[in-house]
């Protein structure tokens, strides 16, 4: 599975190669096996069976909430009409998120048993922080009990009120961390990016006309430019290495330091070798390596690419920054060799950043994700284009297109997927991303309506996402009848979390 890219928006190169050519050698009558072949980049591609195979064995199951659809309305409406407010045990197939609900490996597992519980000098805090130097380049390695506490006391360091904070596209926690400072945070995606159907490679890139044009606006006012990758908010598209190098230049150029929101670095890394030009001959790994190694810092949510349950990083060049971010760690999670996190947590987060990187994982995940975008697809299911490496986004919009965005088209489909079969997924429109209006601003809405669906890492099988294929597609074929929504309660802050909802009749 190889996809061609473009390194960035201002020096793509010129590639021959489309995403419909791809598709179509993908699906041709090959023989399930052959010779290694290339797809016009020069990239090896090997021809194997086309059935996904998980590269694991399960040792341990846990069984599933089976419902009926008059528990799931009882449930539903107790819960306001927000999934996030449903019990656990009320749920089939749980995508509401891929953060901290993977299962770890025999070797993680493994490795929690000989956690060091030391207050100070954890010597599994020393495994980890040899782990995360060797695979980032980055020299001062701060654990947090998850990725947002991380932002926080990152941006608590840096940020004072009035400033701007660039980024490809923040999303819902960085976001409202940005703005709890008083700060601004701005979203440069390309234009085009923000089109579903636009089958770009790269549609996480930054804009970099964009970039230059806030830092010059904004000299002196913009204390660090953030990369999301990959980026969640748009459809979890990935940033090419062009792009990231682009980025790196202008910053440079204008003095502003370069941070990482890496929670998926490893996904990000795979769909690099598999899209972009001259990148497919190298490993996950050494790409991984050139990514940090660009970069002055990163925060990631360890719930997610380091396969764990619980646990954030945060990693800083420079030693003042980092000296002040590990006082205010200490204020807030914990000594610096723990950070929040048990002994134990640390052992499995060093394994799991190990693990990660596993070419074989990485193909199987991904040609999941891809598996449920084809046969969607097939069935004329509206979704983001292309299938990025984490999740399957639907077009919430296209779904409830009778319905206008204060009606909330993307919660409308999220409930009507738990009412069908017990999915849970999660809105990414403008319940999480809009605001409501204020006295002197009217209310805002997101330019995208769009539903997530996660996929937990090394959790759900193939036929988990037959049956989820299914009951999409149930939907889809009755989408007419999605009712509206309105807000009845809502938080001023992150309300998409805690929002308490009616249907409109």
């Amino acid at each position: 599975m190889t996809s061609p890219g473009v390194a960035g928006p201002a020096d793509a190169p010129d590639n021959s190669m489309t995403f419909a050519a791809l598709n179509a050698v993908h699906a041709g009558a090959k023989p399930l096996h052959s010779a290694a072949a290339t797809l016009g980049l020069g990239v090896p591609v090997e021809h194997t069976h086309r059935t996904i195979i998980e590269p694991f064995r399960i040792r341990a199951v846990e069984p599933l909430g089976i419902t009926t659809r008059a528990e799931r309305e009882v449930a539903l409406e107790r819960a306001s009409f927000n999934p996030f407010a449903l019990h656990a045990d009320e749920v089939l197939i749980d995508l509401l998120t891929d953060s901290g609900t993977g299962a770890m490996s025999a070797a993680q597992w493994a490795a929690i048993m000989i956690g060091d519980e030391s207050y100070a000098g954890s010597r599994s805090f020393y495994r980890l922080e040899s782990v995360v130097r060797e695979l980032t380049g980055i020299r001062h390695v701060i654990p947090t009990h998850q990725g947002r506490a991380a932002e926080h006391i990152l941006f608590s360091a840096l940020l004072k009120p009035g400033n701007v904070v660039p980024a490809n596209a923040h999303f819902d926690t960085t976001r409202a961390n940005v703005e709890f400072l008083g700060a601004i945070a701005v979203d440069l995606l390309r234009d085009e990016a923000m089109d579903p159907q636009a089958d770009l490679p790269f549609k996480g890139d930054v804009d970099v006309v964009k970039l230059r044009e806030v830092l010059v606006r904004e000299r002196g006012n913009v204390p660090c430019v953030m990369v999301t990758i990959t980026n969640n908010r748009g459809g979890g598209q990935p940033v090419s290495m062009g792009n990231l190098k682009a980025v790196r230049a202008l910053c440079d150029e204008f003095g502003v330091p370069m941070f990482l929101d890496a929670a998926r670095f490893a996904e990000n890394s795979w769909l690099i070798k598999m899209r972009e030009p001259g990148q497919g001959a190298r490993t996950a790994t050494e790409i991984a390596h050139e990514t940090f190694r660009l970069a002055d810092g990163f925060t990631i949510s360890a719930k997610k690419d380091g396969l764990v349950n619980i646990g954030g990083l945060l990693g800083i060049n420079n030693d003042a920054l980092a000296d002040l971010c590990r006082t205010r760690l200490i204020l807030t999670e914990g000594f610096p060799t723990y950070g929040g996190l048990a002994g134990r947590d640390l052992e499995a987060l060093a394994q799991g950043l190990k693990e990660v990187l596993d070419e074989d994982y990485l193909h199987y995940r991904h040609a999941s994700v891809r598996y449920v975008f084809d046969r969607l697809d097939a069935m004329g299911v509206p979704m983001m284009r292309p299938p990025g490496g984490h999740a399957v986004y639907l077009d919430g919009g296209a779904f409830a297109a009778h319905l206008p965005k204060s009606q909330f088209p993307g919660l409308s489909l999220t409930n009507a997927l738990y009412l069908e079969g017990g999915v849970r997924g999660v809105e990414v429109g403008s319940l999480m991303f809009g605001k409501p209006a204020t006295g002197t601003e009217p209310e805002e809405f997101a330019t995208l309506e769009l539903v997530r669906l996660t996929f937990p890492r090394r959790t759900y099988t193939q036929s988990h996402m037959d049956y989820l294929v299914e009951v999409v597609a149930h939907v889809w074929e009755n989408r007419a009848s999605l009712p509206g929504y309105r807000i009845v309660e809502q938080r001023p802050v992150l309300r998409a979390f805690t929002a308490k909802m009616a249907p409109i009749a």
